[in-house]
């Protein structure tokens, strides 16, 4: 499995949660509620790379394109203790200045073997 480029995101990304829950609702306005599956809470990153270099904004891009958000790839997360498993299936490259860019993406946490 490759590994993300050792390139750090800009801090202020944003992070969500969306547990998988089943809820039964029972008469009299009764609801019971449980969790679904071993992963149950997958996380999604919306991370900013800004104020790159062409050549570090080309090492992402090139990565991100040759897995086009069907490879599995590691990435840890800024603050984590370990790497978990993502794929991209969308990100964007702006270049605001001569030689600078920054590139926005979306890493969807994904549970394989």
């Amino acid at each position: 499995m490759p590994t993300f480029p050792s390139i750090t995101p800009d801090y202020g990304l944003r992070k969500s949660s969306s547990p998988v829950v089943h809820q039964i609702r029972f008469g009299d306005g009764y609801s019971m509620r449980t969790t679904f599956g071993l992963n149950q809470d997958l996380k999604t990153y919306r991370v900013t790379f800004s104020n790159l270099t062409e050549s570090d904004s080309d090492t992402i891009e090139n990565f991100l394109v040759a897995r086009a958000g069907r490879e599995v790839f590691a990435w840890t997360p800024p603050n984590e203790g370990s790497s978990s498993k993502f794929i991209c299936g969308s990100w964007d490259k702006t270049i605001p200045f001569l030689n600078r860019a920054t590139i926005n993406a979306t890493f969807e946490q994904v549970a394989e073997v």
